[in-house]
């Protein structure tokens, strides 16, 4: 850790703390990264610097949406200004990196390129993330340092960001350039390029494309989209490899892989009509860290279009949810809630109107609603919902007993959008729940509300009686 004794004026840098909304953002980067920052600053200016590269890549992609691209895209930004910020703090506690940029703040500079972001649009994202970090710093020093240190603070400052930023930028468009001479050269984005005009529904001749990919167009086709967590580092050969075991195990021969992006890949494979719909009961299991979100069996050119549709709808939904099990998901198991969920406002006002108190995110929540939801669609057998929880019937009396009561109303009237609202806040999770705390004030009004409903009653129908809790209350 830097000292003032050790370095001059910079102790104040290890006074650098994340402000409340941003106490709690997961870091982009990989954990050996932040260990070794960690070791280097100390936890807090680490956590302060996770915020930031959150709040730069927020910002860069709502000035420049081009440099966004989805979630996985969004996340490899997140690590590039995420490391950036580290670096600058290595930089200005005299703690000089190996390097100015690292290996995962030019990842982003490498997919921008086989994306075909304009290099123009990957500087002027660099530029304003340069100003916001230094505008960030210097109101931290402004802050943190004394009175008497600000202009020669000031003026560090400058100099080592302004020296940073430059050889960031070379740096960044020398990886950006040589990624995208060697990207447009090789099939891989010639590939890419006919998939996406086929699905853009572009005209295109069935049998040139099918010549130009490999792969049977006017077939039946089984979809799918693979990516993993961009933090794992796994290699692009991995994601490959699952996605080709995937369609394999699913009866698909042959099929076209199509990485996307860095972390991400589009997947088909031919199958034929006697094969299975896909469905969660599968045995086939996704090695650790990668998901798949898979479509249903569509034929022809229509179909090809379609099935990715269904599996794009899919991983949708499952990166609202990150906490509910599983990392293959398919299309048949959750088609009714992909369905419902296009407008995520009312999907959430309708959960939050059906459920009640019920639709809280918290642990207790998730359990009652689990208990509710297996024994309505076992048609209110204790015994078979008991066995599916592995627990004991009277428990499940107690939770199902008690959901109802938070629900507030009969489940008979409204069975059917019970159980929607119920699959609804399984599938989205937290994305159409309350947070605890909007609950617990929301009850703590209802509360107070009928606490004084009732005083004013006591008054009214009784005052003497009313008169003497008065006094009592005084007394005490």
């Amino acid at each position: 850790m830097t000292t003032s004794g050790e370095n001059g004026s910079t102790w104040w840098l290890a006074r650098l703390a994340p402000d409340g909304d941003r106490a709690d953002d997961t870091p982009a980067s990989s954990a050996h990264t932040i260990a070794e920052a960690t070791e280097l600053l100390g936890p807090q200016p680490v956590a302060w610097a996770v915020g930031l590269g959150r709040e730069l890549a927020d910002t860069i992609t709502a000035e420049i949406p081009e440099l966004g691209g989805g979630p996985d895209p969004f996340e490899t930004l997140r690590m590039g200004t995420e490391s950036a910020v580290l670096h600058a703090l290595l930089l200005l506690a005299r703690r000089e990196p190996s390097a100015v940029a690292s290996e995962e703040a030019l990842l982003g500079g490498r997919e921008f390129a086989r994306r075909r972001v304009g290099l123009g649009s990957v500087l002027r994202g660099i530029r304003l993330g340069h100003a916001m970090l230094a505008r960030a710093v210097l109101d931290a020093c402004r802050t943190l340092a004394p009175d008497d240190e600000h202009t020669e603070e000031f003026r560090r400052i400058s100099e080592v960001l302004f020296a940073f930023v430059d050889e960031f930028s070379s740096r960044m468009t020398a990886e950006y350039l040589a990624e995208h001479d060697r990207w447009v050269t090789s099939g891989a984005a010639a590939r890419e390029e006919t998939v996406r005009q086929v699905l853009n529904g572009d005209p295109v001749q069935v049998q040139a494309v099918t010549r130009a990919l490999g792969y049977r167009l006017e077939a039946r086709h089984l979809g799918m989209i693979a990516w993993c967590d961009p933090r794992l580092g796994l290699p692009s050969t991995d994601l490959q490899q699952a996605a080709a075991d995937f369609l394999v195990d699913h009866g698909c021969h042959p099929h076209l892989l199509v990485p996307v992006g860095r972390t991400g890949l589009w997947g088909w494979g031919n199958t034929t009509a006697g094969c299975a719909e896909p469905s969660q009961e599968a045995e086939w299991t996704a090695p650790d860290g990668i998901h798949i979100a898979c479509g249903s069996p569509r034929e022809g050119l229509d179909g090809f279009r379609r099935t990715h549709r269904e599996a794009e709808h899919v991983a949708r939904l499952m990166r609202m949810n990150p906490r509910r099990g599983g990392a293959v998901v398919h299309y048949r198991d959750i088609d009714v809630i992909a369905l419902l969920c296009s407008d995520l406002t009312a999907a959430r006002r309708f959960v939050q109107d059906e459920l009640g108190a019920l639709a809280v995110n918290s642990p207790q929540g998730e359990q009652l609603r689990d208990t509710l939801r297996q024994y309505l669609s076992c048609e209110r057998s204790l015994a078979t919902a008991a066995a599916r929880l592995h627990v004991a019937r009277n428990t499940v009396t107690y939770r199902v007993k008690r959901a109802q009561e938070l629900i507030r109303h009969d489940l008979s009237g409204r069975l059917l959008q019970i159980m929607t609202a119920l699959e609804m806040a399984h599938v989205l999770g937290a994305t159409v729940l309350e947070h605890p705390d909007e609950t617990e004030r929301a009850e703590h009004t209802e509360h107070s509300a009928n606490l004084e409903h009732r005083a004013i009653r006591d008054r009214t129908e009784n005052p003497g009686a009313a008169l003497s809790a008065s006094r009592a209350a005084l007394r005490g």
